[in-house]
């Protein structure tokens, strides 16, 4: 059951505070640790929560590629502090914006709840000249840092080791992250062992589809999703996943103890930041103190793979959309796939045959994720699947409630995106080189 939506790996306030992480507490033995993740990560139960995080990226609402000051997003966030949001509020390191919805007990629940609180944080935004923006990555700006706090710092002088995709991932880029739950214990379409196998899958598909970030400093990248292109980048260690194999609880728990250790929080200075320090490592040396339940916690937090187990699943893939209320799409999609066990089984059955591609590496470091971030709905393949996946969610959405005009919006981005190939990458694209590239004779991808 999805018991929380706020994602705290990007939110202004992690979920350990700082103060007191180094006041003394059991230390931890690796098969505790083993026995805490199986337990936390994986609850399985009847499948019926549902939830959304949406990630916007804030511009000047009348000039927006000009870059919004820090001060002007001070002022603007103050002023959306009395608002009274049933969502969680947060910021992102580089000024973002999410929302993040309450667990719920439908898809048409989440919906009215999270349009609700964006119409009131547009109205506050509007006033201050500032707009939320649907993308996965800002075509236009630099990835600048405007929250200054310990846990960043920590998290920009590991992920420097890296290359830029770090800075690039924390201030630069927009997701919208589905959240379901983890499944039933027993065996069958809605078991968490194929809703975990299907999340990994599925997750190449999602990527192609949605794909709507293929500009970096005003330039096609090349990449129609260049925010999981940055993903990629920041490494296997901190941003991809486990194998796969039948027991998701042993592969998760193998992985949260030998990714490395973004950091060891201290009660005051700079945060340490280790090089190449596992949490295996961390709980055999016990320097430079001894990891304790509370570092566990937080070590979770730091590990950003495109699948992510925290009591629910939540599914980090999808680039921000367009419009409005262009998330309420990939959300239906998904709820469809997942939670109707007619849908997931003819899910199950597309992405199969996908499975060949990934030649056996975890996600999203394998051909299959690469070829979905580069092409998206122009391989051939990905594109069959991908009708069929949101021809059968079409199909499930009056099952699970939903209204009129959401089964109208999928059916339009069916009509328009999938069928023909297509993703908003590609009308973004489309614009670049009919104002630039062709205006000019030449064309703009790299």
């Amino acid at each position: 059951m999805v018991e929380s939506q706020e994602d705290p790996d990007m939110s202004d306030a992690s979920t350990a505070p700082a103060g007191g992480c180094t006041e003394p507490h059991p230390a931890l033995s690796e098969a505790e640790v083993e026995a805490l993740v199986r337990g936390i990560c994986f609850k399985t139960g009847p499948p019926r929560r549902l939830g959304v995080e949406v990630e916007w990226l804030v511009h000047e609402l009348r000039a927006p590629q000009l870059p919004v000051t820090p001060e002007r997003l001070d002022a603007a966030y103050a002023a959306l502090r009395p608002l009274s949001l049933r969502s969680a509020l947060t910021v992102e390191p580089g000024g973002q914006l999410e929302l993040s919805s309450p667990p719920a007990a439908s898809l048409t629940e989440v919906i009215a709840t999270v349009s609700a609180d964006l119409d009131a944080v547009r109205a506050v935004l509007r006033d201050n000249g500032l707009t939320l923006v649907g993308l996965g990555h800002d075509p236009w700006h630099e990835p600048r840092r405007f929250l200054r706090e310990p846990r960043y710092d920590a998290m920009e002088t590991c992920l420097d080791r890296t290359g830029p995709s770090g800075r690039a991932m924390m201030c630069a880029s927009a997701s919208v992250q589905v959240c379901v739950d983890a499944g039933h214990e027993e065996p069958g379409p809605l078991g968490h062992v194929r809703r975990w196998w299907l999340a990994h899958h599925l997750g190449p598909v999602l990527v192609a589809a949605f794909a709507n970030s293929p500009l970096a400093g005003h330039r096609p990248t090349g990449w129609l999703s260049t925010r999981q292109l940055v993903w990629t980048r920041i490494g296997p260690g901190r941003a991809g996943g486990p194998r796969l194999d039948a027991d998701p609880r042993g592969a998760w728990s193998r992985h949260v103890l030998d990714s490395p250790v973004m950091c060891v929080r201290r009660d005051g200075g700079p945060w340490d930041v280790p090089e190449g320090l596992t949490f295996r490592e961390w709980i055999r040396t016990g320097v430079p103190r001894p990891p304790t339940r509370e570092d566990l916690d937080y070590h979770v937090t730091t590990l950003f793979p495109p699948v992510r187990p925290r009591g629910h699943l939540e599914l980090r893939m999808i680039d921000a959309q367009p419009g409005d209320d262009g998330w309420i799409v990939p959300l239906a999609v998904v709820a469809a796939l997942f939670d109707d066990p007619e849908t997931a089984e003819t899910a199950y059955r597309a992405v199969k045959p996908l499975a060949e591609r990934t030649l056996g590496l975890p996600a999203p470091h394998n051909p299959l994720w690469l070829d979905a971030a580069r092409s998206g709905l122009a391989d051939a393949e990905l594109r069959e699947v991908a009708v069929t996946c949101f021809t059968a969610a079409l199909d499930a959405l009056p099952r699970l409630g939903a209204a009129p005009e959401v089964t109208d919006a999928v059916t339009d981005y069916l009509d328009r995106y999938v069928v023909r190939g297509r993703c908003p990458a590609d009308d973004l694209l489309d614009r670049q080189r009919g104002t630039d590239g062709r205006a000019h004779g030449k064309d703009l991808r790299p």
